[in-house]
Order: structure tokens, then sequence, then C-alpha cells
């Protein structure tokens, strides 16, 4: 399987956990009538609306505001397609393809709520975690692919023998 394709997939299928997930507990559980759910002694279900984007930064309450992010989520997802058609290695196009399909299930509850709803609270020893879902956690694990990628891997191939970047080989 190519990059570009590993990529296409695994979008797809973080779009589809993600809005799977979200529906179920939006419309089957009724989360947004319960108190939070205890999973586990540090993992609980409860419905938080975030009408910004991660951490719950640029918070927006007017109308205008959703669509904003709905169209700078669909460029960043249209630019990362581009970029994905290009990558070369599997670890970018799972990292890209991670992005992807997180920008694109955010996008969805922004058009379709106005806010993205965020489901999962970790908690221990009187710590909070902020309340994520499946998107988030996706965009957050492909941006780290993508700095692991940058910061070890590219120094490894550049310095691989017979490699551009390590000179011209001069031993014929």
């Amino acid at each position: 399987m190519s990059p570009a394709r590993l990529g296409t997939l695994l979008a797809g299928l973080t779009f589809v956990a993600d809005q799977a997930s979200k529906l179920w507990l939006y419309h089957v559980v009724d989360i947004g009538a319960r108190p939070p759910i205890a999973v586990t002694p540090f993992f609980d279900l409860m419905l938080v609306w975030n009408r910004g984007v991660s951490y719950g930064l640029f918070q927006q309450e007017g109308p205008i505001g959703p669509w904003v992010l709905v169209i700078l989520s669909l460029a960043a997802a249209i630019g990362l397609s581009i970029w994905l058609r290009r990558i070369k290695t599997g670890l970018m196009a799972v990292a890209i393809g991670l992005i992807i399909g997180g920008a694109l299930g955010n996008a969805v509850d922004r058009a379709a709520y106005g806010a993205v709803l965020d489901f999962a609270h970790l908690h221990a020893f009187g710590y909070s975690w902020y309340v994520f879902n499946i998107a988030d956690a996706a965009i957050v694990a492909g941006v780290i692919g993508i700095l692991y990628d940058a910061l070890f891997l590219e120094h490894r191939r550049a310095n691989a023998p017979g490699s551009h970047a390590s000179g011209p080989d001069t031993t014929s």
C-alpha cells in the first residue's frame, strides 16, 4: 500500500470512529442528560461543547465564529491532502491521515451543532485533563508523528549512506 493510500485510509477511519463515537454517545447514551459516567477511577464520559479549538482556546460565541473554524479546518484538510500525495514514508502518511480525519470530524461538529462535542475526561490525583474526543486525540498523535519524523527520522535519512544530503558517492 502506498503512503498516500495509507494516509487516506487512516483519515477515513479516524473520521468514522470520531463521528460514530459522538453520535452514539449523544443520541443513544444521551450523555447530555446524564451526570458524568465513571468508566474507570481516572476516566469519565461527560458532555462538553467546545466552541473554540484545542484546550478551549479561541472560544467563538457568535454565529460567524464556528463557520470560520469550519473553513479553516477544511482548508487545513485540503492542504494536508495535497501534502499527503507527496509523502514517501509510512509514519508521515499515518500522521497526516490522523490530522486530516480529526480536522474533518471536528469540522462536521461545528457545522452541525456550532461547537465540537467533547466527551473523554481524564483525571487523577486531583489533576483534571481537558475534555476531548477521538478527533482531538488523532490530531495530537498526528502532530507528534510529524515532529518525531522531522526531529529524528529526517536526520537519519539525510545522513544515511547514499543519500543526497551526505554528499555525492565518489567511491566508483
